[in-house]
C-alpha cells in the first residue's frame, strides 16, 4: 500500500461495516471507539562532518476499545480490515461482559484547526535538508576555534488519525511535527563540555531550514558549552533558588503536572488527591493544560478520543481547581473531560495526559528576583529528572546554573541536582517573573511506557528552600 497519499476512512474500512462491528462490541457498554491510524515520519542526523543517518518510517494500523465503569477492553492489529476488527471486537466485548452501561454522549465537535495539515516531509526535498545539515555543521564549526564536535539532526513526521464511535460520531485529525536539534562540543586546555538547542512545532519545515533560524540554534548551542567550559562544581544544601522562564517548566510537568491528571487522582495515588478546592501553592500561582495554541508541539485540535483540546486551568491563584481528565476517568468522577485523552499510537489504549502545561507569570522584573538570593542558584536549563507520582517527590539535573551570593551572579555551576517534592514546593514559591514564556518546542513525555509530545512554560519563578545536590559542600 502506498504511504503517500492519506485514504479516508471509508476506502480503509466500509463506514457502515466498521459501525456495526463497532456496536456489536460495544453494545451495553459506556463508551468505546475504534482508532485508525497512519503515521510516516523522517529523520536525518549529521555527525562527525558527515551523515551519519537516515531514515524513514510509515506504519497504520486500528485499535478498538470497550469500556464498562473502570474496566477496558483493547485490541489491535495493523491489518487494517473487517476482518480484523471483528477479531479486535471480540477481545474488546470481554471488557463489558453482560453489559448494561449507557452509552456515554459523544464529544462536542469542533471546526478548529490549530495547524496546517499539509506533510511536512514533503516541505523541502532530501537534498535540500541534507545541504542544511552540512551547513550547519560547517557554521558552527566557524562560530568558535574550540568547536571540535558537531550534531545537527532533522525531522518531521505526519500523523493522521480517524475516530469512529458507535453513535456514529466519526472525527478525523491530521497532524504535522517538526524540529531542528544542534549539538556541539568544545574543548579547552584538554576539557571539553556540550550544549544543545533545538525545537520545532506542528508546522512544516520551511521555518527550521532557515538560515536565521537554525543559526540561532547554532549559536545557542555554543553559548550554552562555552558556559559550562568554565564552571566550577555546584554547591550542596538546602538553599533558595531561581528558575529560568520556558523550558525550565519541565519541572513543572512533571513534579506537578502528572499528579494532577485524573487517573491518578480517581484511585487516590495523586499526592494531590482528595485537595480539590484546597489550597496547594503559594498565592498568585496559576498553572494550566491548554491544548488550543496553535502550531505548538503540544496541542491538538481534538485528542485521542475525539474530544476537542481544552484549555483547562489546574491551579488558580494558589487553589487547585482542575485535573486533567480523559473520558472514563471523567465519567468516574462526575465531570467532564477536558480533551486530554492521548495516546502513542493505535496500539495503546488513551489515558489522561498532558499537552502544553505552564504557568502564568506575575509582575516581578526577573532580574529584581534573581537578587533577592542572598544563598543559593540561578538554573536556566534542565536536562533528565525522576518524579514519585505517589509522593511528588522529584530529582532534576540542571544543564545550566549560576551560583548566586548576596545577590549577584557568580560563576556558572557543574553537577547541580534539584531534590524537593512538588507539593512543597509551589508553596515555596515567593516570586514570579513577568517573562513567561513558552518552551521552543522539544518536550517528550511518557507514562506507562506510551510517549507522547507536550510543551512546557512558565515565568522566572523564585523559590524557598529546596535542596540542592553538588559536588562540593
Amino acid at each position: 500500500m502506498s504511504q503517500d497519499t492519506f485514504r479516508p476512512f471509508e476506502t480503509v474500512l466500509p463506514m457502515d461495516d466498521a459501525l456495526s462491528v463497532l456496536q456489536g462490541a460495544t453494545d451495553g457498554a459506556d463508551d468505546g471507539e475504534v482508532f485508525v491510524e497512519r503515521r510516516k515520519s523522517e529523520s536525518l542526523v549529521f555527525d562527525d562532518g558527515r551523515l551519519r543517518s537516515a531514515s524513514y518510517d510509515a506504519s497504520e494500523g486500528f485499535g478498538l476499545r470497550a469500556v464498562q465503569g473502570d474496566v477496558t477492553g483493547y485490541a489491535h492489529s495493523t491489518e487494517v480490515s473487517i476482518a480484523a476488527m471483528k477479531r479486535a471486537a471480540e477481545t474488546a466485548r470481554l471488557a463489558v461482559g453482560a453489559g448494561g452501561g449507557t452509552l456515554a454522549e459523544a464529544p462536542a465537535r469542533t471546526n478548529t484547526h490549530l495547524y496546517t495539515d499539509a506533510d511536512p516531509i514533503e516541505s523541502a526535498s532530501f537534498p535540500v535538508k541534507i545541504e542544511t545539515l552540512r551547513e550547519i555543521d560547517a557554521f558552527a564549526r566557524d562560530l568558535d576555534s574550540r568547536v571540535v564536535q558537531v550534531s545537527a539532526s532533522l525531522g518531521a513526521s505526519l500523523q493522521e488519525v480517524e475516530i469512529l464511535r458507535p453513535d456514529g460520531v466519526h472525527v478525523r485529525d491530521v497532524r504535522p511535527m517538526t524540529r531542528v536539534n544542534v549539538s556541539v562540543i568544545v574543548e579547552q586546555n584538554g576539557r571539553r563540555e556540550s550544549g544543545s538547542a533545538g525545537g520545532g512545532g506542528r508546522v512544516g519545515l520551511d521555518g527550521l531550514i532557515d538560515p536565521v533560524d537554525w543559526q540561532a540554534k547554532a549559536r545557542e548551542a555554543l553559548r550554552v558549552a562555552l558556559v559550562n567550559l568554565e564552571a566550577v562544581p555546584a554547591p550542596a544544601g538546602v538553599m533558595e533558588v531561581a528558575l529560568g522562564p520556558g523550558w525550565p517548566g519541565i519541572l513543572l510537568h512533571e513534579a506537578i503536572g502528572h499528579g494532577l491528571e485524573g487517573d491518578f487522582n480517581r484511585k487516590g495515588s495523586s499526592a494531590f488527591a482528595g485537595l480539590m478546592g484546597q489550597q496547594v501553592a503559594a498565592k498568585g500561582v496559576t498553572v494550566l493544560d491548554d491544548g488550543t495554541i496553535p502550531d505548538r508541539r503540544g496541542s491538538i485540535t481534538v485528542d485521542d478520543e475525539g474530544t476537542p483540546s481544552h484549555k483547562t486551568t489546574l491551579i488558580e491563584d494558589g487553589i487547585l481547581v482542575g485535573y486533567m481528565q480523559d473520558r472514563q476517568n471523567a465519567r468516574l468522577m462526575g465531570v467532564d473531560p477536558t480533551g486530554n485523552g492521548r495516546r502513542q499510537s493505535y496500539a495503546h489504549k488513551p489515558m489522561p495526559r498532558m499537552t502544553n502545561t505552564y504557568m502564568l507569570g506575575g509582575d516581578a522584573d526577573p532580574a529584581d528576583l534573581v537578587a533577592q538570593i542572598k544563598d543559593g542558584i540561578w538554573a536556566v536549563g534542565f536536562g533528565g529528572g525522576q518524579v514519585d507520582i505517589t509522593n511528588g517527590k522529584f530529582v532534576f539535573s540542571c544543564t545550566e546554573a549560576y551560583r548566586v551570593e548576596n545577590g549577584k551572579i557568580g560563576a556558572p555551576v557543574k553537577g547541580a541536582t534539584l531534590i524537593g517534592d512538588g507539593a512543597s514546593a509551589l508553596k515555596r514559591i515567593r516570586g514570579l517573573g513577568n517573562d513567561m514564556a513558552l518552551d521552543p518546542g522539544m518536550g517528550n513525555c511518557g507514562k506507562d511506557g506510551q510517549w507522547v509530545p507536550v510543551g512546557v512554560g512558565q515565568p522566572t519563578v523564585l523559590m524557598d528552600g529546596l535542596t540542592v545536590g553538588g559536588s562540593a559542600a
